[in-house]
C-alpha cells in the first residue's frame, strides 16, 4: 500500500496599523482567490491519498479491525493506483487543517475524487525526480504556523499541547499520521515549484498594473488606506507568480490524464 501527500506558504507585510495590516491581508487573499491560485494549489495539495496497485480486483476492498469487516470501495483507477472511498474521507477531514481551501466551508465529494486524482497524477511523477529532503525541524515549524492560521483551534486552545491533541483526535488524527502527511505534502508542493516557478519572471510593470487597477479599487471600496506599493511589491509579485504557475500545473494535469490511464468508478461498477 502507498501512501503519499502535498504545503502552505506564508507571508507578511509592511509594518502598518493594526486596522491595514488586516484589510490587506483580506484584500490580496480575496485577489488570490479571484485569480484562481487557490482554488488550484491548496485544493490540490490538501491530503494524501491511499493507494494499492490494481491488479483485478473487485470494487471494494476490505480490513479487519477488531473482528469487524470493513468495506472499502474503489471510487477510481489512476495508472493502475486504486483511490479509496476511505481516501475520499479522509479529504474531507484534513479539510480542516487548510484554513483557505474551502471558504464555504461546503464540501463536494465529485471535486474530492477530482482533486484525489490530480494529485495522485502529481506524485506519480515527482517518484521519478528525486529532491531535497523534507527536514523534521522544517515540518514542525510549517504545522506550528498552521496551528495559528486554523480558525477552530482557538476554541480548543491549540497553542497548549492538550488542545492541540485534542483538536487532532477530535478530527480522527494522530500527531504521528498528520506529519508525515504534512511532510509529504510538503515533499509535493517542493516537486511543483522546482516543475514550474523556475524560469518564470514578474516583470516590475506587471506588478505595478496589478497594485493599480486590483488593490487600489479593492481598498477603495472598503474604505481603507492602501498601503504603499514599495512595502507590498514582493507579495503582489508573489501573487502573480503563483497565478501562472496555476495555469502551467492546470495544463500539465490535462496533459497527463489524456497521456495516462485515468477512470471513475460508478457505484454499482467494478474495478478490473
Amino acid at each position: 500500500m502507498k501512501i503519499r501527500v502535498a504545503a502552505s506558504t506564508s507571508s507578511s507585510v509592511s509594518d502598518r496599523a493594526s486596522k491595514d495590516l488586516s484589510v490587506t491581508s483580506s484584500v490580496v487573499r480575496n485577489s488570490m482567490k479571484e485569480a484562481g491560485m487557490l482554488a488550484m494549489l491548496l485544493v490540490l495539495l490538501q491530503i494524501p491519498c491511499t493507494r494499492i496497485e490494481a491488479q483485478q480486483v473487485t470494487g471494494t476492498t476490505t480490513s479487519k479491525d477488531a473482528g469487524a469487516v470493513q468495506i472499502d470501495r474503489v471510487v477510481a483507477i489512476v495508472n493502475d493506483d486504486l483511490v479509496l472511498e476511505s481516501d475520499v474521507d479522509e479529504e474531507r477531514r484534513f479539510g480542516v487543517f487548510q484554513p483557505y481551501s474551502s471558504p464555504s466551508g461546503s464540501f463536494s465529494r465529485q471535486e474530492a475524487i477530482q482533486r484525489l486524482i490530480d494529485r495522485d497524477l502529481i506524485q506519480q511523477q515527482a517518484q521519478e525526480q528525486p529532491q531535497k529532503p523534507i527536514t523534521d525541524a522544517e515540518v514542525a515549524a510549517n504545522l506550528q504556523d498552521v496551528r495559528k492560521d486554523i480558525l477552530e483551534c482557538k476554541e480548543y486552545r491549540c497553542d497548549t499541547e492538550a488542545g492541540w491533541q485534542k483538536f487532532l483526535s477530535d478530527n480522527k488524527f494522530t500527531e504521528a499520521e498528520l506529519t508525515k502527511r504534512w511532510r509529504e505534502r510538503m515533499e509535493t508542493l517542493q516537486f511543483i515549484e522546482l516543475r514550474f516557478r523556475q524560469g518564470i519572471r514578474i516583470p516590475d510593470a506587471d506588478v505595478k498594473n496589478y497594485y493599480t487597477k486590483t488593490l487600489l479599487p479593492q481598498y477603495a471600496a472598503r474604505h481603507a488606506t492602501a498601503p504603499k506599493l514599495d512595502s507590498i511589491s514582493d507579495r503582489i509579485r508573489e501573487i502573480l507568480l503563483q497565478q501562472q504557475v496555476s495555469g502551467l500545473l492546470d495544463d500539465w494535469l490535462k496533459t497527463l490524464r489524456a497521456s495516462g490511464s485515468v477512470r471513475m468508478l460508478t457505484d454499482n461498477e467494478v474495478a478490473n
